[in-house]
This record gives structure tokens, sequence and C-alpha cells, in this order.
């Protein structure tokens, strides 16, 4: 039993294979390789800023990064998501996550109705968010997206 919980957030592909054949090909130190160790390093530079941002920025500032990095990772500006979930991702109660998203809609940022969130202005989102966005990405794209 694993320690903490996975939560898939929206629809995609996944790739399986077993644990021994990964193993071997990681130990050629090829392609596969480089490309895990990449992976490693960006989660966790992204884990590292996360919780530097989760402890110094406000909710608001929070929600903008996630909600950049929810579009990043979709490739769309409309966004599945309950009170609930919004609030366990940024780790505030359901109100806070609610005020949070209602300034955001009232700077015309977003659109935000019951589990769903539309990204009106993500320009507006890029200055709202913490330079947390900005660091995550760039590691991310210095990697993946040359």
């Amino acid at each position: 039993m694993l320690p903490y919980r996975i939560v898939v957030q929206g629809a995609g592909t996944a790739r399986r294979m077993k644990a021994d054949v990964l193993r071997k090909e990681f130990d050629r130190c090829g392609p596969l390789h480089r490309l895990l160790l990449h992976y490693v390093h960006t989660l966790i530079v992204h884990l590292s800023q996360s919780s530097a941002c989760n402890r110094f920025h406000t909710t608001r500032q929070r929600l903008c990064r996630w909600l950049l990095a929810s579009q990043d990772l979709s490739g769309s500006s409309e966004l599945r998501s309950t009170q609930e979930v919004l609030s366990q991702m940024l780790g505030v109660n359901r109100g806070s996550a609610n005020q949070a998203a209602g300034s955001l809609q009232r700077a015309g940022l977003i659109r935000y109705r019951r589990g769903s969130i539309t990204i009106l202005n993500r320009s507006g989102l890029e200055t709202a968010a913490c330079e947390c966005y900005r660091v995550i990405q760039g590691e991310f794209d210095r990697f993946f997206r040359r």
C-alpha cells in the first residue's frame, strides 16, 4: 500500500510496463535513462517550488498557478473541477478556494460555475500568479520542450 493517494484529473492515455523491464532499460543508460532522470529532476523542482509556494503565497496566487498548469497539461481553457477538488489541490477549505475563485471571476480572469472553470484571460492569470508558475514551467520546458 502506498503512503499517498494518486488522483487523475483529466482524460488521456497512459502506458504500463513491467518493473524489471524498466529497470533493465534504465540500467542501459540510454535515452530512457536520460528521460527518467530529467523527469525526476523536474518533479523535484516542482515539489520543492510548490512547497515554498504553499507556505509563502496567497490562495489566489496558488490558484492562478494551478489553473495555468492545468491548462498547460490539458490544452484547454475549459477545466472540470469541483470546489472539493479545488480546495484539496490548494490545501485550503472550500470557503477559501471559493473566495479565491470568486476574486478571479470578478477580475474577469475566469468564469467559475459548478464543476467547471473557464479561463478567460490567460495573460491576466500569469500576471496574478506568483513567480512559482514560471519557475516550474521553465524547468519543464528546459527538458521537455526544447
